[in-house]
């Protein structure tokens, strides 16, 4: 296999949550939480500092969750998701790519509740938790296509 990282995030109105995959591609982990501000000026600031870690990191993918309705109709966030997409794929050269994100915030606040970490400190983590599961989706079924 080739070394490939990969980058995911999962885009809340307040929270971005990140997540990086291993220089394999093939193990995703919680990596960190940004703070949003609201309007432009915070999408720039933010998409800043997500360029700084596809720099540092070697990304070559960023995997975004593109909110869909429980029946799989579209929400009324994936339009801001699509032009995070878009402001994204401007500054960043690394490809990226939309996955459903269905269920993986309450996956991952029911895993960390299973942890029995505490609401506060789950307030921290779910975020990142579910941006990593974002990405292990995303890393299983493409080694599974590539097989």
């Amino acid at each position: 296999m080739s070394a490939e990282r990969f980058l995911s995030l999962d885009i809340g109105e307040k929270r971005i949550g990140i997540a990086v995959s291993d220089p394999l591609g093939m193990i995703a982990t919680p990596h960190s939480v940004l703070e949003r501000r609201p309007g432009r000026r915070g999408i720039d600031e933010v998409i800043g500092k997500i360029a700084h870690l596809v720099d540092v990191l070697n990304i070559t993918e960023i995997v975004l969750g593109l909110p869909l309705r429980t029946d799989g109709r579209t929400g009324e966030r994936e339009s801001e998701v699509h032009e995070f997409a878009r402001l994204l794929g401007e500054r960043i050269p690394a490809r990226v790519v939309l996955i459903d994100e269905r269920f993986t915030t309450s996956e991952a606040t029911a895993s960390l509740l299973h942890d029995n970490v505490t609401r506060a400190r789950r307030k921290k983590l779910v975020d990142k938790v579910a941006a990593a599961l974002i990405l292990q989706q995303y890393l299983d079924r493409r080694r599974h296509q590539h097989k």
